[in-house]
């Protein structure tokens, strides 16, 4: 009943943006952006990750982070993040210099939540080769919801990182973040994963899963998520409950594309082309359909 309160909680405070048929929104999720080290789950997809965001950027997309895009739970000190990403940092800050970034928080950068930390941490950043400060994400105001309105319907669609009444991820966020960091952390390096994580644990994200729908089906409401790296379009006969997938998969990130009044689900990876070059693909995976397909009101 947590995880229902928490979002219906989240639903009533979200941002909300309007949109037709010539919106154009990305979403990515649990990138998990860290310091290149042995640990940084990121690293190995960076290439992939940064393709994508160019090709949104240049075709004209919003970017929806659906939270726990910096791994601020092993660096609370953003400043390695970024000096080890600025290449990617460069490509989002452009997303935000023309009023198309959205980034929601979650469970791994909860302080996102604190104003005065994003104010010292993504208003600029201080360039150790040239001494000097420079604006980054300046104003950005993250969010624990985003809700996008269908201006010719009124069809609501619901985005949250999904952590939402995960008692360890929430509530107990603190506890879970000093297990990882002086933990966990060290032994990802030698690809154990936290067993109390819903990445690893069936159950508890099965669970977690089940009062999502649960909560569609009372609200009405298209939902779309992140959190549990599980990967989910529905069915036909299912409720319209999504989930990116995410950005740390060996060799490719997934995502959730809305355009054109459709929605689709869509993987980038690495490929070997014909000559036995590498190069990078887009791939639709399922879709697209008409969002008033999901709309169950």
């Amino acid at each position: 009943m947590q995880t229902y309160r928490r979002l219906t909680q989240a639903y009533r405070n979200a941002r909300v943006e309007i949109i037709d048929e010539k919106s154009n929104y990305i979403f990515f999720s649990d990138c998990h952006r860290s310091d290149g080290s042995l640990s940084d789950e990121f690293s190995r997809n960076k290439n992939i990750y940064l393709y994508a965001l160019e090709y949104y950027f240049k075709n004209g997309f919003t970017y929806v982070e659906v939270g726990d895009g910096d791994e601020l739970w092993e660096h609370r000190k953003f400043k390695d993040i970024m000096n080890a990403n600025r290449e990617v940092f460069e490509v989002i800050q452009l997303f935000h210099l023309h009023n198309r970034l959205i980034i929601l928080y979650g469970n791994h950068n909860i302080y996102l939540k604190n104003p005065a930390y994003v104010k010292d941490n993504y208003f600029s950043y201080f360039d150790e080769y040239t001494e000097e400060y420079h604006d980054f994400l300046r104003d950005i105001v993250p969010c624990e919801a985003l809700v996008l309105k269908v201006k010719k319907t009124g069809q609501e669609i619901l985005t949250v990182h999904g952590h939402q009444g995960d008692l360890p991820n929430d509530q107990l966020w603190r506890a879970s973040m000093f297990s990882l960091k002086y933990f966990w952390r060290f032994l990802h390096a030698f690809g154990f994963q936290n067993p109390s994580s819903p990445v690893k644990n069936a159950h508890k994200r099965h669970k977690i899963e089940r009062v999502f729908c649960k909560w569609i089906n009372v609200n009405k409401k298209m939902l779309i998520c992140g959190h549990t790296h599980r990967s989910k379009y529905p069915k036909s006969d299912e409720l319209p409950y999504f989930n990116t997938g995410c950005c740390i998969f060996p060799t490719n990130i997934t995502g959730i594309e809305i355009s054109g009044g459709n929605v689709q689900f869509v993987q980038w990876r690495n490929i070997v082309n014909q000559d036995g070059l590498l190069q990078i693909e887009r791939l639709v995976m399922r879709g697209p359909d008409p969002l008033k397909k999901f709309d169950i009101r």
